[in-house]
């Protein structure tokens, strides 16, 4: 099966993984020799539930009895579809209580751009250097990574960037801008935390000139955080909220959230000024709400920080120079990008899933099922430490 997977499908790196999947249950995925290996990045924070989780199955068993797709995304009412925005609006800020939903993360961040260039009749976008949204045309044009934009040039125009936490560039944004856009918590650049009040400093610059703010919680969202959305934790409201990954319960998704003000205004001038055929897909919607009730209906989120304080605790070494990040979205940042590559790999041979970070080299990316328990996570952060350990002890042989 391999060697079918690297002749037929399309890969994105010289070395994949490869791990050949039999089946996934709870924070375990079980290869086609029979081994088990404890998942620590969740398909990079997609799972929030873990593998298979029972409600979110039986939610995708009992829609599919009944109909899957069956009209473009506006069209007809689909009772999944419905009680998923609904249930959003009241966990979302009153401000943001209409919801497009569409087949994931990278379409949303596309949604949120056109409604704000819709909304300010401007064109200006504005992002932060080592930011990472996607990588459709629109939302890698918000990458300042030239070596990743470069091969796909000409981008869409009217880009400017700043640093992320600079209050310097706050300058920047003007009476020009239609919308910032900023991770949350930079995923890419390593997990790195808003500092000083700057998401509401962002905040209240774009309101003093007319700029939209977009956050994209598309990886901190649902939980992860401690807080169901990650912008809960520095007091501030975007004007338009990017979704995806843990939204679906390891079913692909995406959608995008604003005030119905500003949502209605896709709906003319011109007609259809966003669509897509499978966005809002009954049985998509039907696993997403069930993960939306799990998460909120349970103690997960109060967990979650609970668990970050045990990897915490449990992961100290001297090649450990920092753990970034809130709850279950963490990273490792190691002495150097070779000690990072080697505890991948060697985590890999010893039947623990770990993976890198896509800008900082020296990261590596602990984003376990919300489920995990602390069994699971004593066992992982052993098999981290051990691997570390070795690596000192030769470094200090050669």
């Amino acid at each position: 099966m391999k060697e079918d997977f690297i002749k037929y499908q399309a890969q994105t790196t010289p070395h994949p993984l490869a791990l050949e999947v039999s089946h996934a249950q709870g924070s375990y995925i079980t290869t086609t020799d029979g081994k088990q290996h404890l998942d620590f990045v969740a398909g990079v924070s997609a799972c929030s539930l873990g593998h298979s989780h029972p409600r979110v199955v039986t939610a995708i068993q009992e829609q599919a009895s009944k109909y899957l797709h069956v009209m473009v995304y506006g069209e007809y009412v689909q009772k999944p579809a419905v009680e998923l925005t609904k249930l959003l609006s009241t966990h979302l800020p009153g401000s943001l209580n209409k919801t497009y939903l569409v087949n994931s993360g990278t379409e949303a961040i596309e949604g949120a751009l056109k409604l704000a260039r819709r909304a300010t009749g401007r064109t200006e976008i504005i992002a932060a250097r080592n930011a990472y949204h996607g990588n459709t045309m629109g939302s890698l044009s918000l990458m300042d990574y030239e070596e990743r934009v470069q091969p796909f040039r000409p981008l869409i125009g009217d880009i400017a960037f700043i640093d992320f936490n600079s209050e310097n560039d706050l300058h920047k944004i003007t009476t020009k801008t239609a919308a910032v856009v900023l991770e949350t918590i930079q995923g890419g650049a390593g997990f790195i935390m808003p500092a000083n009040d700057y998401l509401q400093k962002v905040k209240q610059r774009c309101e003093d000139v007319g700029a939209l703010l977009i956050l994209d919680e598309i990886q901190p969202g649902f939980g992860r955080t401690g807080k169901l959305f990650g912008f809960e934790n520095f007091d501030v409201v975007p004007d338009i909220v990017a979704l995806g990954k843990g939204m679906g319960g390891g079913l692909p998704v995406g959608a995008f959230s604003a005030s119905e003000e500003l949502m209605d205004l896709l709906m003319d001038n011109p007609k259809l000024g966003h669509i897509t055929t499978f966005g809002g897909n009954p049985l998509i919607a039907a696993a997403a709400l069930a993960t939306l009730r799990e998460i909120t209906e349970t103690n997960l989120m109060e967990e979650t920080i609970k668990k970050e304080k045990l990897f915490r605790k449990n992961l100290q070494h001297p090649f450990i120079q920092e753990i970034r990040g809130r709850g279950l979205m963490l990273a490792l940042i190691l002495e150097s990008a070779e000690i990072a590559d080697k505890l991948i790999l060697e985590a890999k041979e010893r039947q623990l899933i770990l993976f890198w970070l896509l800008f900082e080299k020296r990261a590596v990316r602990l984003t376990p099922p919300l489920t995990i328990s602390e069994e699971e996570i004593l066992k992982g952060c052993g098999i981290i430490v051990d691997i570390l350990r070795e690596i000192e002890k030769d470094k200090k042989e050669c």
